[in-house]
């Protein structure tokens, strides 16, 4: 049998029991403010991302609108300069050009001109009044006013122009009898024409289309030769 433990070794087990137990273990402590801080930084990471999408969402934007202004300012809103062409011209009443001596300042000459007016642009060309003048020796000898019109979009516009020569003016001319001796009468004409392109009503510009021709007449034949013609086209604000 074992013997009896006495009750001041019982005491001494339990205190070294308890202070093994106290030494062995460690209190627990959470840290509050680390994981405030961790959470801080987790906000910042993702408002900063969602900054950076969003500047780069809005700089390919700009990009975007940048380039189509670019390929529009380049196509649509570009405005190009209208032309203008002399077709066909022919006169009536050459017959009575034979001769000084048959001329009378009652005889009928009319000039006949087919001039066309192409708009190149992507809006309609509308213009006012066109002259057209007749030139014999620098002197104007007939004049005709064209009523206003509109070339369309990419379109081109064909008018009739019609002259009545002022015969009074071609007979006091003094170099007339030697222009009827060789049979060949030089003559001019002048066009002037002023308009206006209006794309979107955005993007408005004027425009002064001047064409002069110079050509010769066949008196034996009829026929209206040699045309040589010089166009100006000036765009304004």
């Amino acid at each position: 049998m074992c013997p009896p433990q006495s009750p001041t070794s019982s005491m001494t087990s339990f205190n070294d029991q308890a202070r093994f137990l106290a030494q062995g273990s460690h209190p627990i402590y959470i840290n509050n403010d680390d994981n405030y801080i961790n959470l801080e930084l987790h906000k910042k990471k993702r408002r900063r991302r969602r900054c950076i999408k969003c500047c780069g969402c809005c700089t390919a934007g700009m990009l975007v609108l940048v380039v189509i202004m670019l390929v529009l300012g380049f196509t649509i809103f570009r405005v190009h300069s209208p032309s203008i062409r002399l077709n066909s011209i022919k006169i009536d009443g050459l017959s009575y050009l034979t001769s000084k001596s048959t001329l009378q300042p009652n005889v009928n000459l009319t000039v006949s001109a087919v001039v066309s007016v192409k708009n190149p642009n992507a809006a309609s060309f509308k213009f006012n009044e066109a002259t057209t003048s007749l030139f014999y020796d620098d002197v104007v000898v007939g004049e005709a006013l064209t009523p206003s019109g509109n070339a369309k979009a990419r379109r081109t516009l064909r008018m009739n122009v019609t002259v009545d020569v002022m015969m009074e003016k071609i007979l006091s001319i003094h170099r007339l009898g030697n222009d009827l001796k060789s049979g060949e009468l030089p003559l001019s004409t002048y066009t002037r024409i002023n308009g206006r392109v209006n794309i979107l009503k955005i993007i408005k510009k004027s425009a002064e289309i001047k064409m002069s021709c110079k050509m010769n007449v066949d008196l034996r034949s009829q026929d209206v030769r040699d045309i040589d013609c010089n166009r100006i086209v000036s765009l304004a604000r």
